[in-house]
């Protein structure tokens, strides 16, 4: 990489991935002075001069998105008051970008509002991972780089040393996720047929596919209350599924139900903070941090990244 003529801003969602990502780059993290009032209130204050400099600021929408969004507003209005040139957001996890659209009647299609947001706060660019509907890059009307993680997922599952391995999709939506990550394993691939009921309730139909007598990887892009890999991981052990492993790049999850169910290992990236109250032996977290660091230091310089967030067909 060139010698980096940028800064590099953290919120405090995600520290530890926003100092691997300067680790990366070969740089240390700005300074700033992000504070929480007795009220509620954040107070945010840039403790170095971004006159006429490109800055990132990386901030994951996740856990406590409401605050960690309003906190990522506030950090990109000072940093526009601070007359910054440009102003990247790094997103990790877009919070909110399951509320993509209407899918009843009289809600609302938040996905856009944080996209909204964004913009009149003052970003002239947004690099994020995995959105969970593609469509959202579509809500801007600047550019957005939409990194996939299958590359790194890969390299996980590869090493998980599966015998005869099927790459599994646990919905309809995250069929493009798995089908890339099927050819990158050179696996088969099947889909588990589901209807949701509600918010946390899943019925699970069929498996269109074979998986009888072979180790399964179940792919998706969030897991927030596992309902949807629980369903799935059952399906599967009761279609003749040897061994089942589980590959996400969102792990959202609060609660630790992955073993009742037979999923031996779980990986997931580190885009999200890994929460605390769920058992952490079972789960092998693999770094983003190179990827993102790759691609800002792309922006700074001017060059494509195209090629670094092109799904491989």
């Amino acid at each position: 990489m060139s010698k980096p003529d940028y800064m590099l801003f953290s919120g405090t969602s995600h520290l530890k991935l926003s100092e691997d990502i300067a680790q990366s780059l070969g740089i240390k993290l700005s300074q700033t002075n992000i504070e929480r009032f007795p009220d509620g209130e954040i107070g945010v204050q840039i403790l170095e001069n971004v006159r006429g400099r490109d800055v990132f600021v990386i901030q994951t929408i996740a856990k406590e998105p409401n605050l960690y969004l309003m906190e990522l507003l506030i950090l990109i209005d000072a940093l526009k008051r601070a007359s910054a040139h440009r102003i990247v957001a790094v997103i990790p996890y877009y919070g909110y970008s399951r509320q993509d659209r209407k899918d009843k009647g009289r809600v609302p299609i938040t996905a856009k509002l944080v996209a909204n947001l964004l913009v009149t706060a003052g970003v002239s660019r947004v690099v994020t991972m995995d959105l969970h509907a593609e469509q959202v890059q579509g809500f801007f009307d600047i550019p957005v780089d939409n990194l996939y993680a299958r590359p790194v997922l890969a390299e996980g599952i590869q090493r998980l040393g599966a015998e005869n391995p099927v790459v599994v999709t646990p919905d309809i939506g995250s069929i493009k996720l798995a089908r890339l990550l099927a050819n990158e394993i050179h696996a088969d691939f099947a889909i588990v047929d589901k209807r949701r009921m509600n918010a946390t309730d899943i019925k699970t139909n069929a498996i269109i596919g074979d998986v009888q007598g072979r180790d399964v990887i179940l792919v998706d892009d969030i897991c927030s209350t596992g309902g949807t890999l629980k369903n799935a991981a059952l399906a599967c052990k009761e279609a003749g599924a040897q061994r089942i492993f589980a590959a996400v790049t969102h792990l959202l999850l609060t609660k630790d139900p992955m073993r009742s169910f037979g999923i031996e290992k779980l990986l997931v990236t580190d885009t999200v903070p890994l929460s605390k109250e769920i058992d952490h032996s079972h789960i092998e977290v693999l770094s983003v941090a190179g990827l993102f660091g790759k691609v800002i230091d792309s922006i700074a310089n001017n060059q494509s990244v195209s090629a670094l967030f092109r799904p491989r067909t």
